[in-house]
């Protein structure tokens, strides 16, 4: 018996491709308790050299400002996990919901939508991205 729970609780430690969809599906929904769960308190997030978020909350902040601007929807193209982390290529489509000529993607207008390709590396412990690091393909 002991050895089922140690074997479910190291399942339940490991964020597997399973849970990364989930993560993305809540993304994609704005839900953000549902994918804010995800993040590690003190996870840093690199969006290439264009931006550095450390915590939490300062990446939830992030994409309340993003998402209020911008409907963002990614999509998994291929992901590869392992105990320690998953790399991933994602698609994402940034559709302007109003005019930001400073938005980090280029400029949006109302209306308007930016594709790009990324590879993302998510470093896990404890099942929670820890460090979090993105750079665009195309």
């Amino acid at each position: 018996m002991r050895a089922c729970a140690s074997e479910a609780a190291s399942r339940g430690s490991r964020l597997n491709k399973e849970l990364f969809a989930d993560y993305i599906a809540s993304f994609n929904r704005d839900d953000f308790a549902g994918f804010g769960k995800y993040y590690a308190d003190d996870v840093l997030f690199e969006l290439g050299r264009r931006k550095q978020l450390r915590g939490r909350q300062a990446i939830l902040d992030f994409y309340r400002d993003v998402k209020s601007k911008v409907r963002e929807t990614l999509e998994i193209r291929d992901v590869i996990a392992d105990e320690s982390g998953l790399a991933a290529e994602i698609a994402t489509e940034f559709y302007g919901l109003t005019d930001w000529p400073e938005f980090i993607a280029g400029p949006l207008k109302r209306g308007d939508a930016i594709h790009i390709v990324s590879f993302v590396l998510y470093r896990i412990r404890g099942g929670k991205f820890v460090h979090i690091r993105s750079t665009r393909f195309q």
